[in-house]
């Protein structure tokens, strides 16, 4: 017979039919006894429990021991059983195994669920787990629900049965079930508020499903309410998971180790060694000669590191002056946000910001030819960014105090020779080896990895024999003992001399041709810059000099620097490297309609692949006076350029161009030469450049533009907007300029021109004018499929509808921009827009804002972005502001100050709330003097950035302020500046 507790007291047969037990009182004195099976209950709590169930009798009187007697015998009698329950004493006990009753079973099969679960099976736990909860009917000792007696005992199950539950939930979302998973925890965190282990498996659930933000605003939920009804913060561990959240939420992918082709032989002790010492040590340097193998050790290290790791490949950099643009790019980070403002932060700027609070292991790999200038950046990011520990590679040490070198010697010689063999079996399957002649081969090859490599490849046309007696030949020993490095250097040249000097003259052709790729190439170019075909790239992938991943294929740099040389021999290197540069302009012209159409997602991790390839093209055209090719290849990348953020990576060779161009554009470039003055003009350095070379790129670009003609480069149309905006330049000659293509027949320049005409329309305060304009831009973005520009005038858009007052439809367009910008890889306009929806919330949702302002905030230091983190502080203090923390609002606000970004309209709104911010706190201190004077510094702020607004009022709302900071300012600040 089993019994039932978890729901109304049941008693089932073996066949599962129920047992009739009779009225309440039967089923109250089974309840009682079956709490404790097989345990002595005494008759006056028996007596005690039926009658506070209300079952002792007609007035709810406690039975008398008689009145027990008879229940006990009627419930022998129902049961079937006499023997079934016991006197004892002076009690009653049930004699039943316990696992008979169903409260036993659920406890052992929550428990062994649970354990499961600790072991990181959630497979196993989740049947259990589902078997124990689904043996409960409805709450625990239902018929007993008056009773104090028992009712610590109906507590302490129904605390089992959520914890279960939260079990049961947790294992569902280790196993991806986490859209289903949603609704129930709503449900159970609506009914347990304070249940912080629900908020955070929710939190989970919604984060998993794509909900960043609402995930967020879950936490916020549960802090406000922890605080405002038990006056306590939330947990660390849910205040961790907020943390993580933010983090991973905010956090753009860095480029990841080279995933390797081979697995790593005869190095598990070095790859432990160093990542023992880079625990203790901040930069360690693995030196030795090319070919030792510190590429593959070190990214063995960085896959079994800790936290998050960044790996920077800089063997295809040619150009210290970008080193800080090519770190940026392997952290996944952007030079610039979409709206492409001259900002007050560089590169450098920028990257110092956005690893200062990171936890983060770089790989900075082949550094030697760029060594002066890695040492000075590893030396100054290390001293700036207290948890950055540095791994680099290079022939020779960077020289940095605190440096730790590791040499990486040449393999042992038992583990060179399983390396000979594991790639001479990829080569020939049926290899097998002869001990001690792989032996003499790799001592040889003074047990070099890549030499190695090279070298048993060739046993798909030799045998091991004939290969030793080939290296024998070439290399003129038959063993070698320890060697210096320069003479393993010289092993390895020779090595691959050697292998190189036996591929045939098409395959020599195409792999001297191949090193004019600086960062590999898809199997198009290649085809077309190597003259040949696709059985000769493979050919040569098949002896270890070209390696395929994803789809492109690369030269090891230590085999790419000896094509160069045997180009050069060949007297081929300037026609190719001019074919590498025409292949690359072909590449770029054809992808330029499409990144400004719907295949904008699609070409820009494309183009992002070429980049290295961009910059060594260019580099090479502008070094050989090759000016027309120059000037077409930074126009044609111009727009790939600019919206990834990454314009800035092509200014210094664009400004050395410019140099030798001087103010007259060549023949039919005039339109080329403006936008290399706009890509050169790009970042704080670029000022001096953009004074000399405006006028004469003014003139050229609107030649290109004018009189019903449509030029080449739409998007430059926009940058020569921008530009003339926020630097010195003719800002209304540029706005005549780009609105004057309203009737374009380039449909590009048609949207752009309506957008910009918008601007123009809000800066004469006609806003239904601004919003037509936008409206009309936004169609036609959309119709191109174009999410940059689209992302753009939904912003200003929702400007204009949270300055008229349509908070609803300013959310909405905010939340679409936010949309595209997540697409577009733009963390820091993520920011700015979180900023923008947080301030819509903030008078009605202020938790919903808080976890807005926080993801922005969490977003903009990931980036780098010190001004939008400036704005998510700001946001920060108003909602501390009113919530009455005030010390925590000024703490805020002051930070903001810090951060501020002096340009721009969106730099001068969050200047002017900033500054209006402090003024309110120094109000509630009772420091009225200090409160008018940020009053007349936010006033001074608002006027100076809208001139043309006819009073200070208008110009706060044009700068987005909410009504009552409007009239707070507008009272308090010195209307006559």
């Amino acid at each position: 017979m089993r019994f039932g507790i978890l729901g109304g007291t049941q008693a089932w047969h073996d066949d599962g039919a129920e047992v009739p037990l009779g009225g309440p009182a039967r089923r109250a004195l089974l309840a009682l006894l079956l709490v404790t099976p097989g345990a002595v209950v005494p008759t006056d709590r028996l007596a005690d429990g039926i009658g506070a169930a209300g079952a002792g009798g007609p007035e709810g009187a406690t039975p008398s021991a008689h009145a027990i007697q008879s229940q006990v015998s009627r419930l022998r009698s129902a049961l079937g059983d006499t023997a079934l329950i016991e006197r004892t004493g002076a009690g009653y006990r049930i004699a039943v195994a316990a696992e008979d009753v169903d409260a036993v079973r659920f406890e052992r099969l929550a428990r062994e669920g649970r354990a499961a679960l600790g072991k990181g099976d959630a497979g196993a736990a989740l049947p259990l787990l589902r078997q124990a909860l689904g043996l409960w009917r409805g709450p625990a000792l239902a018929d007993l629900t008056d009773s104090t007696l028992v009712r610590a005992a109906a507590v302490r199950l129904q605390e089992l049965r959520l914890a279960a539950l939260e079990d049961r939930l947790e294992a569902e979302l280790c196993l991806g079930e986490h859209r289903a998973a949603i609704p129930e925890l709503r449900e159970l965190l609506d009914r347990h508020p304070l249940r912080e282990r629900l908020a955070g498996l929710l939190m989970r659930a919604l984060y998993a499903d794509g909900a960043q933000a609402e995930a967020l605003v879950v936490f916020e939920k549960v802090r406000r309410r922890l605080a405002d009804e038990l006056g306590a913060d939330p947990s660390a561990e849910l205040a961790a998971l907020h943390g993580e959240l933010l983090r991973a939420d905010a956090s753009p992918a860095p480029t990841a180790p080279p995933a390797p082709l081979t697995p790593l032989v005869g190095r598990a002790d070095e790859v432990t060694e160093v990542g023992r010492l880079l625990r203790s040590a901040r930069l360690v340097t693995l030196t030795g000669p090319g070919g030792v193998g510190k590429t593959r050790l070190s990214a063995a290290v960085a896959e079994r590191a800790d936290g998050e790791v960044c790996f920077v490949e800089l063997a295809a950099l040619r150009d210290s002056a970008v080193l800080p643009q090519a770190l940026l790019g392997a952290l996944g980070l952007r030079e610039s946000g979409l709206h492409l403002a001259a900002g007050a932060q560089g590169p450098w700027d920028r990257l110092v910001a956005a690893v200062s609070g990171r936890e983060l292991l770089l790989v900075l790999d082949n550094c030697e030819h760029l060594v002066e200038e890695v040492a000075v950046r590893a030396a100054r990011l290390l001293a700036a960014c207290p948890r950055l520990r540095v791994l680099a590679t290079s022939r020779e040490p960077l020289g940095v105090v605190g440096e730790h070198l590791y040499p990486v010697r040449p393999l042992g010689a038992a583990a060179a020779a399983a390396l000979f063999t594991d790639r001479a079996r990829a080569a020939r399957r049926a290899f097998a080896p002869d001990p001690d002649t792989v032996r003499r081969v790799c001592a040889a090859l003074d047990n070099l990895p890549l030499a190695i490599e090279l070298a048993a490849a060739r046993l798909r046309t030799l045998t091991l024999a004939e290969l030793s007696a080939r290296l024998h030949d070439r290399l003129g020993v038959t063993e070698r003992g320890s060697r210096a490095p320069e003479t393993r250097h010289r092993t390895l040249r020779s090595v691959v001399g050697w292998s190189w000097d036996l591929l045939p003259e098409p395959e020599q052709r195409a792999a001297r041709r191949f090193s004019v790729f600086a960062g590999g190439a898809g199997v198009a170019s290649a085809l077309r810059v190597c003259d040949t075909d696709e059985e000769t790239l493979q050919s040569l992938a098949d002896k270890s000099l070209l390696e395929w991943a994803g789809g492109r294929c690369r030269m090891l740099e230590t085999i790419r620097a000896y094509g160069a040389e045997q180009l050069d021999a060949a007297g081929e290197t300037e026609p190719v490297q001019r074919v590498h540069a025409k292949a690359l302009l072909e590449l770029l012209r054809a992808a330029g309609p499409g990144l400004r159409r719907g295949a904008q997602l699609e070409l820009l991790p494309a183009l992002a692949a070429e980049q290295p390839d961009l910059l060594a093209a260019v580099r090479w055209a502008v070094g050989a006076r090759e000016t027309r090719t120059a000037l077409e290849l930074i126009a044609a990348a111009s727009a790939y350029l600019w919206i990834r953020g990454a314009a800035g990576t092509l200014a210094p060779p664009a400004r050395v161009l410019l140099g030798a161009v001087g103010d007259t554009p060549p023949d039919g470039l005039a339109e080329e030469y403006a936008v290399c003055v706009l890509i050169a003009a790009s970042g704080p350095d670029g000022r001096d450049v953009w004074r000399r070379h405006r006028t004469a790129a003014g003139e050229a670009l609107t030649a290109a533009w004018s009189d019903g003609r449509a030029g080449r480069h739409p998007v430059a149309l926009l940058l020569w907007m921008t530009h003339n905006a926020t630097s010195d330049g003719d800002a209304p000659g540029a706005f005549a300029l780009v609105s004057a293509q309203r009737d374009s027949r380039e449909p590009w320049a048609r949207a752009a021109a309506q957008y910009v005409t918008g601007f123009g329309a809000l800066g004469d305060g006609d806003l239904a004018g601004a919003e037509r304009s936008f409206r009309t831009a936004a169609t036609e973005f959309r119709a191109l499929g174009d999410r940059w520009g689209a992302a753009l005038v939904l912003d200003a858009l929702a400007g204009v509808a949270r300055t008229r007052g349509d908070r609803r439809t300013a959310l909405a367009l905010t939340d679409e921009a936010l949309t595209l910008a997540e697409e577009l890889d733009a963390p820091e306009d993520c920011a700015d827009l979180l900023v923008n929806r947080g301030d819509l919330r903030a008078g009605t949702d202020p938790a919903a804002a808080r976890a807005d302002y926080a993801r922005a905030a969490e977003f903009a230091r990931r980036a780098g972005g010190t001004g939008t983190l400036a704005a998510a502080l700001r946001g920060l203090g108003d909602i501390a502001l009113v919530e009455g923390d005030r010390g925590t609002a000024e703490h805020l606000y002051t930070q903001a100050r810090e951060h501020l970004d002096p340009h721009g309209v969106k730099g001068a709104a969050n200047r002017v709330r900033t500054l209006a911010g402090l003024a309110r706190t120094a109000e509630a201190r009772g420091d009225h003097t200090g409160a008018r004077t940020r009053y007349r510094e936010a006033a001074q702020a608002a006027v100076s950035t809208v001139a043309a607004a006819a009073t200070l009022p208008a110009a706060l709302r044009l700068l987005g302020l909410p009504e009552p900071l409007v009239e707070a300012v507008s009272r308090q600040g010195d209307t006559a500046s």
